[in-house]
């Protein structure tokens, strides 16, 4: 089993990251945050099937599993996850499971969200909140989703989610251009940069 990233850890990591020597917020610039290889390096970040870089940093083996159609799972799993200028794309996948998505640091992410109904969202998360940009995104289990790191300053966004019932590869199943055209035809021309070759 892999180790997994303390809570105290993170907690401490995110906040010297954001705060000054005198505790106060400090306003995000280049120079005050962290580059990409720190941040791979410091939250020991792997390479994830679906593009990006990840961690499973929290999986709550403290309480009982929950009973799912497909199996036992964990009651809450979490990850950090980070695109990067050589891995700017999440490609398009789906959980059974819902996901809530914490923007973090670096330059802001868009995700492109296709319903079951296949009603197209696009939503951006970021740090401008003023100009509509989210700290926060809930993705329903069921819900085909892919991410962009959009052009910035910093060369990577970071995010964590928080998985319920707790992620597991079965529940994944990662998005093919061919069939996401058949299945969603009004969205033909979306796919080709947003799913693997």
């Amino acid at each position: 089993m892999k180790k997994y990233i303390t809570a105290t850890a993170i907690a401490v990591t995110l906040a010297t990251a954001g705060c000054s020597m005198h505790g106060h917020q400090a306003s995000p610039s280049p120079a005050a945050t962290p580059d990409r290889a720190a941040v791979i390096e410091g939250l020991g970040l792997e390479k994830h099937v679906e593009g990006g870089y990840f961690r499973r940093t929290y999986q709550s083996d403290h309480r009982p599993m929950l009973e799912t159609e497909a199996g036992e799972r964990f009651l809450m799993t979490s990850i950090f996850y980070l695109l990067t200028s050589d891995s700017p794309v999440g490609h398009f996948h789906h959980n059974r499971s819902d996901i809530v998505h914490y923007y973090h640091q670096g330059d802001p992410i868009r995700y492109t969200l296709i319903h079951p109904d296949g009603t197209l969202e696009q939503v951006v998360m970021g740090p401008d909140v003023a100009n509509g940009q989210r700290l926060q995104l809930h993705v329903a289990g069921g819900v085909w989703k892919a991410s962009e790191l959009l052009e910035g300053p910093y060369g990577y966004g970071l995010i964590s989610e928080a998985v319920s019932p707790g992620f597991d590869y079965d529940d994944m199943t990662l998005g093919d251009a061919e069939t996401l055209r058949t299945q969603f035809p009004e969205h033909e021309g979306l796919f080709e940069p947003l799913t693997r070759k």
